[in-house]
């Protein structure tokens, strides 16, 4: 008697199927378009700041160039957790980074509204 089982089922190698690379892509760029979204009124934001008549102090331009920043770095890690998981997993890191730079733009925008004269110059 052997311990060997002789399944061809058993005895094959596991290996995880990948996404394929177009839904790959569909899902990153139908995500990206959202974090593009968010740099994008980051930065808006930091132009009419820093244009403003009295400008941006060395912590305006702190604070606001970590919102531009923020949305860039979310997705790059986001994408970097996700792109070896299936498709829906995949879609929810995006998602999970999303809402995270949502938070954060929505403190951004909150602390400017209540603290806003710290971040002029």
């Amino acid at each position: 008697m052997s311990d060997t089982t002789t399944d061809a089922a058993a005895s094959a190698p596991t290996t995880p199927r990948r996404t394929a690379t177009w839904l790959l892509v569909t899902i990153s760029v139908a995500f990206g378009l959202f974090y593009a979204y968010a740099l994008w009124n980051a930065l808006a934001f930091l132009i009419s700041q820093a244009n403003g008549p009295l400008g941006l102090n060395g912590y305006g331009w702190f604070v606001l160039l970590l919102a531009v920043a923020f949305p860039l770095t979310a997705f790059g890690v986001a994408f970097a957790i996700g792109w070896r998981r299936t498709a829906w997993q995949f879609a929810l890191v995006l998602f999970a980074g999303l809402c995270l730079v949502s938070v954060f733009w929505l403190n951004v925008i909150a602390y400017a509204a209540v603290y806003g004269a710290s971040l002029l110059g």
